[in-house]
């Protein structure tokens, strides 16, 4: 059989699917190559209806889905090739799909998360084995499905002497802690949510500037933290919450930034920009200190990667860290995430559990995901 994986993966930003083959010969990861698509304007926008009650429809989730499928069936088989590869040559592929609703264990809901994009349409049109629907095997075992990608974190970025931290930084943030291998104190690897990664960021600037991010972070690197209003916003109840724990769009988005700034209109719409950052960067940091353990090496992936603004508001708020981003540990921080599925891809194909309870929640380790065959 072949060791050749595919990830796909979209994320809470919405703004492209991203595709990596991974080989993973002898238990060695080494990447192949990797593939950014776009998703178009009006698909973007059809997605975002589905994540808000008063907007979705079952008519538009079958379409959309229907979509989805055929555009990460594309970006799969653009990545093929471009690495001449065929599809014998690919073991499985591992589609996240798009998150459209998240809605993690508590006592007055039901727990489910929904991610789109059949993986029907992608095995047809790609000829290859797919491998989806990787969170709710984890949320039937009372776990919250979030975060999966710490358990590939553990796998490729555990250090023997230093205890790390993988902090995943795309729409929302989360962090995985590496203990050091041969510390004489047993740690476990634990990972959650901290909090909005670049969501809020991403749509106070797509408002103000019509852009869809604030590139390098300058626009917020030229406003003012208002403390008045950042201590507003970590008021919010996720951030106290003991892990494990998980949040998306349905909790942080744009109407509940709205809300919150009611009583700070006078604020000026570049110094928002400037406090929502400096919430990512405080609400990252809080948690790490928190922990019993130092952090030695802290190592940021996903979009926020390419923010310096973050990136250095991050490097102010953990002054005892060394602070990089993984492409320090030989991974681009752009295609972790992709990895991660396809890892989580192999996972599946070999039999073996994909989830960490101590990270999710779930009483026991599970083999994650769904089969879909040519």
């Amino acid at each position: 059989m072949s060791n050749t994986y595919i990830g796909l993966m979209s994320g809470t930003s919405i703004d492209s699917i991203d595709a990596a083959a991974a080989c993973f010969e002898r238990g060695q990861f080494k990447l192949l190559g990797s593939y950014s698509q776009s998703i178009p304007k009006a698909m973007k926008q059809a997605i975002l209806n589905l994540c808000q009650p008063e907007t979705d429809s079952v008519q538009l989730y079958a379409e959309t889905d229907h979509q989805l499928g055929e555009l990460f069936a594309t970006a799969a088989l653009a990545l093929m090739a471009e690495l001449n590869l065929n599809k014998e040559d690919i073991a499985a592929i591992g589609s996240h799909g798009q998150t459209v609703r998240h809605s993690p264990p508590a006592d007055d809901s039901i727990a489910f998360s929904q991610q789109i994009a059949d993986p029907n349409i992608i095995a047809a049109r790609t000829g290859c084995p797919v491998v989806a629907d990787f969170r709710r095997a984890d949320m039937a075992a009372g776990g919250h499905g979030a975060p999966l990608v710490p358990a590939f974190h553990q796998q490729l970025f555990s250090d023997s002497n230093f205890n790390r931290a993988i902090v995943n930084i795309g729409g929302i943030a989360n962090i995985t802690i590496l203990p050091a291998l041969d510390s004489k104190v047993n740690h476990q690897c634990i990972g959650y949510d901290t909090g909005p990664g670049n969501m809020l960021l991403d749509s106070w600037v797509h408002i103000h500037l019509n852009n869809p991010y604030d590139s390098n972070g300058d626009w917020g690197a030229g406003g003012t933290v208002d403390n008045q209003l950042l201590a507003q916003l970590k008021c919010h109840d996720f951030f106290s919450q003991p892990a494990p724990k998980s949040t998306g769009r349905e909790m942080f988005n744009q109407n509940w930034l709205d809300q919150q700034l009611l009583n700070f209109k006078q604020v000026e719409p570049q110094d928002v920009q400037a406090t929502l950052v400096q919430l990512t960067a405080q609400s990252i940091a809080d948690q790490i200190d928190a922990l019993e353990i130092r952090v030695d090496q802290v190592y940021i992936c996903g979009g926020g990667a390419f923010n310096a603004t973050l990136m250095n508001a991050l490097a102010r708020a953990l002054p005892l860290s060394t602070l990089a981003t993984t492409s320090a540990l030989g991974l681009e921080p752009c295609w972790v995430e992709a990895c991660a599925f396809a890892w989580l891809a192999r996972q599946r194909v070999k039999g073996k559990p994909g989830n960490l309870p101590a990270v999710t929640g779930a009483y026991k380790e599970s083999i994650l995901g769904g089969i879909y065959l040519p």
